[in-house]
């Protein structure tokens, strides 16, 4: 079974298999029993359709350099995870942003020439495979169940979600709405020694509250306006996430905070 091309896997994804009723017409995906995956990991991929959903659970915010994505933040520092319980699972009540649920699936261009994209896995994540229990993924020799319908319509919507994500951004660093983010924190054991966290990137509100009127209204009637202020409001988040790692004991030196 060849793997498919991969000079740089997602986030995740440790390596990639096409899914094919040759290779797999007895396979079954199962369900993982904890989050392990995700543990260490404090920044999840977003997409705009997530925006307000999202914003009730995390802080949303872009990421730097020149092609700016936006991100889910479950810890404000590099390997921490704020949302993981005692039991190695997501805790409740928390969205669960789309990228996570599309593992350990995902849709990848098998030849560089060709726009076609097919239905992989990856494999390491151990749970599809030659098993007893779980969702079977062919039926009648080579036919793809409803299930793996259902896998294959999740991750071709993810990867429209991430055209229109992508308009968006366009649209953000074509009105100039984007500035380095800069968070600052105050604990009540350092009052005089705030954490800062860098690194990252947010909308300019002095620059939006300064647009055109015709602007902000056609920002309004595309949708992009609700977008913005929902990234804006999860921003009062960050202290939250803060607390919950503060909590957790993995809040690193006021100084070391970036």
């Amino acid at each position: 079974m060849a793997s498919a091309p991969q000079p740089q896997l997602p986030l995740f994804y440790n390596d990639l298999l096409p899914l094919n009723s040759r290779d797999h017409a007895d396979w079954k995906v199962g369900a993982f029993e904890n989050a392990d995956f995700l543990a260490n990991t404090h920044a999840i991929p977003l997409t705009v359709d997530e925006f307000v959903d999202a914003q009730r659970s995390y802080p949303i915010v872009f990421t730097a350099g020149d092609n700016p994505l936006p991100i889910a933040l479950m810890g404000l520092n590099e390997g921490v995870n704020t949302f993981i319980g005692d039991d190695g699972k997501l805790i409740e009540r928390v969205y669960v942003p789309a990228y996570i649920r599309r593992y350990p699936f995902l849709l990848a261009k098998l030849q560089k020439d060709s726009e076609d994209m097919s239905l992989c896995f990856d494999p390491s994540a151990g749970v599809v495979g030659k098993r007893d229990d779980g969702n079977q993924l062919f039926e009648n020799g080579d036919e793809p169940t409803e299930y793996t319908k259902s896998v294959l319509e999740f991750c071709r919507k993810f990867e429209e979600s991430g055209q229109r994500t992508k308009s968006f951004l366009d649209e953000l660093k074509k009105l100039d709405l984007l500035m380095d983010g800069e968070i600052a924190i105050t604990r009540a054991d350092t009052p005089d020694t705030p954490f800062v966290y860098r690194g990252f990137r947010m909308v300019d509100e002095k620059k939006l509250r300064e647009l055109p009127a015709d602007t902000v209204d056609a920002l309004n009637k595309n949708g992009m306006g609700m977008l913005i202020h929902a990234h804006l409001f999860s921003l009062n988040l960050m202290r939250t996430v803060f607390e919950r790692q503060s909590a957790l004991g993995k809040v690193p030196a006021p100084a070391a905070a970036n």
